[in-house]
């Protein structure tokens, strides 16, 4: 006698065709066996799960809409993945956002001692190095004098009239920001124009 989840003709029987010959077995009563045609079998299963069958339309919908999810879920972590490696150096970088602060600094003053010169020269050739290095990791400064102001980059921080200048116009960087590569790290803190 074949195993009860082979047909005559060794093939396998789904689970559902299996539950539906459990079913009427069930309903003939305890103790008789009814026998089912493979062929009758068949028929009943793939009326069971015909594609107009609502239950098989809700199935395959819910199916559809967890693979549409995954995707998306995957889709999210590479994103994530990717800003993380992309911006990995940011917090290292914006440490060392007040060593290039100093380095402005002394550059600034030192420009109006003559006793200074010498020294200027280093400082200028080690803040050119450090910006260099920081420009391959996607370091950019922003925030000039004499650009238009823009609050995406720029933080007001004063206001004067300068005649000599059109309104909303960078008149004074009096620190520089930085971005980096889409990023902005730091506004520039600028004053800007503005009419008398």
């Amino acid at each position: 006698m074949p195993p009860s989840n082979v047909f005559k003709d060794n093939v396998e029987i789904s689970p559902e065709a299996e539950a539906l010959r459990t079913e009427a077995n069930q309903a003939a009563g305890a103790g008789s066996v009814v026998v089912i045609d493979d062929d009758a079998l068949r028929e009943q299963c793939a009326a069971r799960l015909c594609p107009e069958c609502p239950e098989r339309a809700e199935a395959d919908e819910q199916r559809l809409r967890a693979l549409a999810e995954m995707d998306n879920f995957k889709k999210r972590l590479q994103r994530e993945k990717d800003d993380q490696v992309r911006y990995a150096a940011e917090v290292v970088l914006a440490d060392l956002l007040p060593t290039l602060d100093n380095l402005d600094l002394a550059l600034q003053y030192g420009r109006g001692n003559a006793a200074c010169k010498d020294m200027l020269i280093g400082v200028e050739m080690t803040q050119k190095l450090l910006l260099d290095a920081l420009k391959r990791h996607g370091l950019e400064p922003v925030g000039e004098a004499g650009e238009p102001f823009s609050p995406e980059i720029h933080e007001a921080i004063g206001a004067e009239v300068r005649p000599d200048l059109p309104e909303n116009t960078v008149c004074a960087l009096m620190q520089r920001g930085y971005r980096l590569k889409e990023r902005l790290l730091r506004p520039a803190k600028v004053t800007v124009s503005r009419p008398e």
